[in-house]
């Protein structure tokens, strides 16, 4: 029995429905969804060329090239592919930019192959319109409340062992500061908020009257901006505020910026030049500090690390300790204070991580608008 074509957009995202994304691979590069394939009608040649032809001579010219360009074995070889994605994922579905000609073609061809595969009405611009909205809405409606604390104080650590969190930082992948780049690279701008709408959606749903938690960014984590209709309500939600020890915060940064970063270097790209690109890695996100830092301390902490990078990759990776807590003590924890002193208004609640977990269980639920805290 074939499936109609999808127009319940939210039970895709929150099941995280297979979709086979028939678009060329430039246009799926600039942005796509979580459990996409992309097999393409056209490449992005042929793509140019149909796309050319149809300003020039109309849309039966175009159609026509377009299938010239992909017949015989070109098509058997892509068809093949796509009643292979069908076989894996019977209950996914396919779809191009606006569920218009690729995406038809695509689904005939199949339909004439002897597989009734269902297509996404409207297509990526749909989906992408839908997350938009909701997002927004949801921002609107929803209540949230900000975990804040000093560089190392391990708030993304925390949040994620609440359900009523969204790890902004996960989604963009980046530790957030000045050394949170990681090997794999972020998201496009576009797939970053595609991610992020789809973490606000299944938030919503799953619990539609507790607050949703963040952590305290700006609105930039890496390359990726949030957006600003959500950097608007994090500015005037409630805060609360996660206390540690230097030397805990300390323990925290060299777990996150030396083992595990050099764990993931290493596995990318293999022990000996995985701890080279680490290295550089470190110096060069010193290095974007140094105008903060002024010459001469950015001088003296660079000395420490390079010390601290020759002695780790002779076995001794103790050295990172001392130039991490300068850049705690020096650089972050005066820019935390700092914004601290321009905050208008009292934190919500002020604690250690266990304390902080425990009083945001108790205040999960979310407060009529009268009552609510505001600063």
């Amino acid at each position: 029995m074939s499936r109609p074509d999808a127009t319940d957009f939210t039970q895709l995202f929150l099941t995280d429905t297979p979709l086979m994304d028939t678009r060329a691979p430039v246009e799926f590069e600039k942005g796509a969804f979580p459990h996409t394939l992309n097999l393409p009608l056209m490449t992005d040649d042929e793509r140019v060329q149909v796309g050319t032809c149809y300003k020039q001579q109309g849309q039966d010219a175009a159609i026509k090239l377009g299938h010239e360009l992909v017949r015989g074995d070109i098509k058997q070889q892509r068809l093949e592919q796509w009643l292979a994605f069908a076989r894996d994922n019977p209950d996914g579905y396919l779809y191009c930019f606006r569920g218009g000609m690729r995406s038809q073609i695509v689904q005939q061809w199949m339909r004439n192959a002897g597989c009734d595969y269902p297509r996404i009405t409207g297509g990526y611009k749909a989906l992408r319109r839908f997350l938009i909205d909701s997002q927004e809405q949801i921002i609107h409606d929803s209540q949230f409340c900000i975990v804040a604390g000093h560089t190392g104080c391990a708030k993304t650590d925390l949040l994620n062992t609440l359900d009523n969190s969204i790890d902004l930082e996960g989604i963009a992948n980046h530790r957030g500061s000045s050394f949170g780049k990681r090997p794999a690279g972020q998201p496009t701008p576009i797939d970053f908020e595609n991610r992020l709408a789809i973490a606000f959606l299944r938030q919503h749903h799953a619990r539609p009257h507790q607050r949703i938690l963040l952590e305290d960014e700006s609105k930039l984590i890496g390359r990726c901006a949030l957006p600003l209709q959500l950097r608007e309500r994090m500015a005037t939600a409630p805060i609360v505020r996660v206390t540690a020890s230097l030397e805990q915060r300390v323990e925290h940064s060299f777990r996150n910026y030396i083992l595990y970063k050099l764990q993931e270097w290493c596995e990318a790209l293999g022990a000996q030049a995985g701890f080279a690109a680490f290295s550089a890695d470190l110096t060069d996100s010193l290095l974007r500090t140094k105008k903060r830092l002024g010459g001469a301390l950015y001088q003296e902490i660079d000395a420490v690390l390079q010390q601290a990078l020759l002695a780790h990759q002779q076995g001794d990776d103790s050295l990172h300790r001392a130039w991490i807590e300068m850049m705690l003590s020096q650089y972050y924890d005066p820019m935390y204070e700092y914004q601290l002193a321009n905050f208008h208004g009292t934190p919500e609640f002020t604690g250690n991580a266990a304390e902080v977990r425990e009083y945001l269980i108790a205040t999960a639920e979310v407060r009529p608008a009268s009552t609510a805290s505001s600063v």
